[in-house]
């Protein structure tokens, strides 16, 4: 069974080994921690998440990081839920971004041939 903490609000600075280092300090036990980041620039998003080897040690993470400061902003800590349309257990590929492309390309040749449409009678009422 898996006890993960979501992690959240952290600057783009915090890597994995601060955030193992936070909870050494405070004398709490992570099994893993994944910081996520942007694909494309590896920048982290602000979130985090980490894995507790017990509920207990997931309650107490979340006590101590749950709206602690940091920066000026409040951390929020409290359990992971599963994604939106995925179940626990279950890993699905990202979506896709390419499904947009053809109804992008329809509509600006719709819209192309609107403008060609519009010219084409301002240039007849011309001649």
């Amino acid at each position: 069974m898996s006890f993960t903490v979501f992690l959240g609000n952290l600057p783009t600075w915090v890597t994995a080994d601060d955030i193992k280092g936070w909870l050494a300090a405070e004398d709490l036990v992570a099994d893993s921690i994944k910081v996520i980041r942007n694909h494309e620039t590896q920048e982290s998003k602000g979130f985090a998440f980490v894995e507790a080897p017990t509920t207990e040690e997931m309650q107490a993470i979340i006590r101590r990081f749950d709206r602690a400061p940091l920066e000026g902003k409040l951390l929020r800590a409290n359990p992971a839920q599963p994604a939106k349309g995925k179940t626990a257990g279950v890993v699905a590929a990202a979506p896709s971004r390419d499904h947009q492309q053809p109804r992008r390309r329809a509509k600006r040749a719709k819209e192309k041939e609107q403008a060609r449409s519009a010219f084409a009678t301002e240039l007849a009422k011309a001649l």
